[in-house]
C-alpha cells in the first residue's frame, strides 16, 4: 500500500502535470523550462513545443530551431529523435510503440523513430514506430507513414507513398514562436 501512495507523486509529475497543466502555458519559456529541466527532455536551441502536445514519456530529443506545432503527440517510450530546422505541422503524431497483432500474449513492441534535419510533416499526418524520415522530406497532410522515407521525398496518402521530390539545397530555420502558442 505505501508503495503504490509513493508511486503517486511520481506519475502525477511525470504523466499528468506535462500533459494536462505545462501544456496549456501561454510562455515557450516555462513550458521549455519544465520539459527541459524537469521532464528531461533535449530541446536544441530556438526550439518550441507549441500549446497542447501531448508526451508520452520522455525519450525525447529534439535539435536547434525545430517546431513541435500545437495538439500533437510525441511518444518516447522509445527513442524519438527529431532533428534541426523540423517543422511539425499541428496534430501530429509520432508514434514508437505498438503490439503484435499475432502474439498470443499480445506483445508490447517499441521501435525508435528518427526524423533528420528540414524535414516537413503536414497536419495530421502519423508516424509510425521504427520510422526514418530522410533529411528534407515531406509528409503530407494526413498521411500514415509506414516505410522510411528517403531524403529529400515527399509521400501521402494512407500508407504513405512517393509522390514527389524536393529540393536539397536547403537553407531555412523553423524557429516560430508566435504569442500565444
Amino acid at each position: 500500500m505505501l508503495k503504490k501512495f509513493l508511486k503517486f507523486p511520481f506519475y502525477f509529475f511525470i504523466k499528468y502535470v506535462p500533459n494536462h497543466i505545462i501544456n496549456k502555458i501561454p510562455s515557450y519559456s516555462i513550458r521549455n523550462f519544465y520539459y527541459r529541466y524537469i521532464y528531461k527532455i533535449k530541446i536544441g536551441k530556438g526550439s518550441s513545443i507549441h500549446l497542447g502536445v501531448f508526451l508520452n514519456r520522455n525519450d525525447i530529443i529534439i535539435g536547434n530551431n525545430t517546431t513541435i506545432n500545437r495538439n500533437c503527440y510525441l511518444d518516447g517510450r522509445d527513442k524519438l529523435t527529431i532533428g534541426n530546422n523540423v517543422s511539425i505541422s499541428p496534430d501530429v503524431q509520432i508514434i514508437t510503440a505498438t503490439h503484435d497483432h499475432n502474439s498470443e500474449t499480445f506483445k508490447y513492441i517499441t521501435l525508435p523513430v528518427e526524423i533528420k534535419d528540414f524535414v516537413w510533416i503536414g497536419t495530421r499526418a502519423i508516424i509510425l514506430p521504427g520510422i526514418i524520415l530522410g533529411r528534407g522530406a515531406i509528409v503530407a497532410t494526413g498521411a500514415v507513414v509506414t516505410k522510411n522515407v528517403p531524403d529529400n521525398t515527399i509521400v501521402g496518402g494512407v500508407p504513405a507513398k512517393i509522390i514527389g521530390k524536393r529540393n536539397s539545397n536547403l537553407n531555412y530555420t523553423c524557429n516560430w514562436k508566435p504569442p500565444f502558442y
